[in-house]
């Protein structure tokens, strides 16, 4: 069965991901990109599924583990009472063909150690048939096949579907291990150095990792965030997946599973915004080249979320082979959101679009001509009910963040007109501005309660209304604001952390409850320091970041109760909310309020 979600390092070449636990096992990886089939499916139900455990012979846990500074290269050290062994893990950024790197080390006395390779193509579906040549073991099946190169002098042999080598290492020995995916008709595959491939990795990490201008307290915390960020990036395009993994759940054994490896529009721009405010301007560029690509057509055709190439087509579909994440079913992969209507993802593109322009990016006419096309689009559909922030899945809603969103948009489409001087409507957009202001004052307003609310003439709260100050659609002291942070810190608390709204079927269309949204407790962290009590902000951040594992990864949601993480994991918005409340802490401000910053969910 696979670990607690929290037990999971993160490892990756900036196309794919893999997910390892503390037993130096890879429970999850989709090759040859973040959407494509998984090899290994353990962590969606047994090591049956697919796996690949290196570790010593006598089982457990690893004694400690680490990334390497400013890096996604994993160090995982046994001490055995034989000996200590240290194996060191990770993804090259690849020239054609993607690996995984599994280089073991001897340091003190002697370690047995024995690796178990499972390789189960199509989520777990498909055992292939494996052939010996030399010193690569081939595992092929249908469009697929995976090299694993086995070190000279390490014995391996086929057990129960399972390709299992056993050696001995002393101290200063390594045996590295290479696993290569490449399309089955190839006959051969390039044999590599894996040392040098890990110096060039580790050299590519730490050179990123220089451009971070954030020198605040938390700067460990932020760099891994944006290390984080940056390998759910799909480097050939610039699109960016919301997390690596499909179908962990929000509640373990209920339903909530969604399939997170596509690019939300949302997810992206603020994701983007993230690594704008660390200095990272190139991938706001690839991301901006990517977005033109993803959505030309008719804006009334946007999307909330594509596949990472721009793909319009994510089919979603129940996994019934998989018995889920402990029990959770149904295995769901691709996702129906793409059918969704989510007014929010304007006003989220628009901003950040803001923010790059801002950082020095130009505004191209290109790119104006899709502003305009996006404005004229809301212009005549901004009052229709939605599915919103959280993509419910029960009847649409006049949500007040989709209109705050919207608002969003036309607040920065008028200021990007007046700050390059381009061809607008601009009366027109300040007009829709206003209009909307307006009608989220009266509407989305509840009067006898004195905050706002989850959607027109509800009571519910949201979490989400937190942006109404954050966007700059009203100062932070303004009573209402200050009312409404004061509410949702109370009535959406769940052990000190923060709900995105109270679950229920009437409203998301699915039954059982959900883990606090951990990116919520940093927007209230945000909320808090905006309206003045940045001491209470200090402490529910550093209360959120402590459920962070010990590598500092986070998930969707957090079970105060069990001490757990739930979701998928690691997630996009989550880090990005925690990178933005971090620089708003350490300037004395909470993030930019004229920008949004951070805004994700589904």
């Amino acid at each position: 069965m696979a670990g607690p979600i929290e037990d999971y390092a993160l490892l990756g070449d900036l196309q794919t991901a893999a997910l390892v636990g503390r037993d130096g096992s890879v429970d999850w990886l989709c090759l040859p990109r973040f959407d494509s089939p998984s090899c290994f499916a353990g962590l969606l139900g047994t090591d049956r599924h697919g796996a690949w455990q290196l570790a010593p012979a006598s089982g457990g846990p690893c004694t400690e583990r680490r990334y390497l500074p400013a890096s996604l290269v994993l160090e995982s050290l046994w001490q055995t009472p034989t000996g200590t062994v240290r194996v060191t893990d990770f993804m090259p950024r690849r020239d054609r063909l993607p690996r995984l790197v599994r280089i073991v080390e001897g340091i003190e006395g002697t370690v047995r150690m024995r690796g178990e390779l499972r390789l189960r193509f199509n989520h777990g579906r498909i055992e292939p048939w494996v052939r010996r040549t030399d010193h690569h073991r081939i595992a092929v099946a249908g469009p697929d096949s995976a090299w694993l190169r086995v070190p000279a002098g390490v014995h391996t042999w086929g057990e129960d579907g399972a390709t299992v080598s056993e050696f001995t290492v002393a101290p200063g020995e390594q045996v590295p291990f290479v696993l290569t995916w490449q399309p089955s008709h190839r006959s051969d595959t390039p044999r590599v150095d894996p040392a040098a491939l890990l110096r060039s990795t580790l050299t590519g990490w730490q050179s990123w990792a220089d451009g971070l201008r954030y020198q605040g307290p938390y700067r460990e915390q932020v760099l891994r965030s944006l290390i984080t960020l940056k390998a759910l990036t799909y480097d050939p395009t610039g699109g960016i997946v919301a997390a690596p993994t499909a179908s962990l759940p929000e509640l373990p054994g209920g339903e909530r599973n969604w399939d997170y490896r596509f690019c939300w529009l949302r997810d992206s721009s603020m994701t983007l915004a993230a690594l704008l405010r660390g200095g990272f301007r190139d991938e706001a560029a690839a991301w901006r080249k990517w977005l033109l690509r993803a959505i030309a057509g008719d804006p009334g055709d946007l999307q909330a979320v594509y596949g990472v190439a721009g793909e319009r087509t994510l089919p979603e579909t129940s996994a019934d082979w998989l018995p889920g994440y402990h029990g959770s079913t149904p295995v769901r992969f691709g996702n129906a959101a793409v059918r969704q209507l989510q007014l929010d993802v304007y006003g989220e593109v628009l901003d950040t679009l803001e923010l790059a322009y801002r950082a020095g990016i130009p505004m191209e006419r290109k790119v104006w001509g899709l502003l305009r096309s996006l404005m004229d689009f809301l212009a005549l559909h901004w009052r229709e009910p939605d599915e919103g922030l959280w993509e419910v899945r029960g009847n649409r809603r006049q949500f007040v963040h989709s209109k705050v969103m919207v608002w969003v948009a036309a607040d920065r489409a008028v200021r990007l007109a007046e700050a390059t001087g381009l061809p607008a409507p601009v009366q027109e957009w300040r007009a829709l501005r206003d209009t909307v202001h307006a009608e989220v004052c009266e509407y989305g307003y509840h009067a006898g309660r004195g905050v706002f609310v989850q959607s027109y003439g509800a009571e519910e709260l949201d979490a989400a209304t937190l942006f109404i100050a954050k966007s700059g659609f009203l100062p932070p002291d303004d009573p209402r604001v200050v009312r409404t942070v004061d509410a949702v810190r109370s009535e959406l608390d769940q052990g000190g952390f923060v709900r995105r709204y109270r679950a229920a079927p009437d409203l998301d269309g699915l039954p059982g409850s959900e883990g606090a949204f951990l990116a919520c407790s940093f927007w209230l962290a945000d909320a808090l320091a905006l309206t003045g009590r940045r001491g209470e902000a200090r402490e529910l951040f550093e209360r959120s970041l402590a459920v962070a594992n010990d590598l500092g990864l986070l998930a969707e949601e957090y079970d105060p109760v069990s001490g757990r993480q739930l979701g998928n994991a690691p997630q996009a918005f989550t880090h990005v909310a925690l990178v933005n409340t971090a620089f708003g802490l350490a300037d004395g401000e909470t993030a930019d309020p004229t920008a949004v910053g951070s805004a994700a969910a589904h």
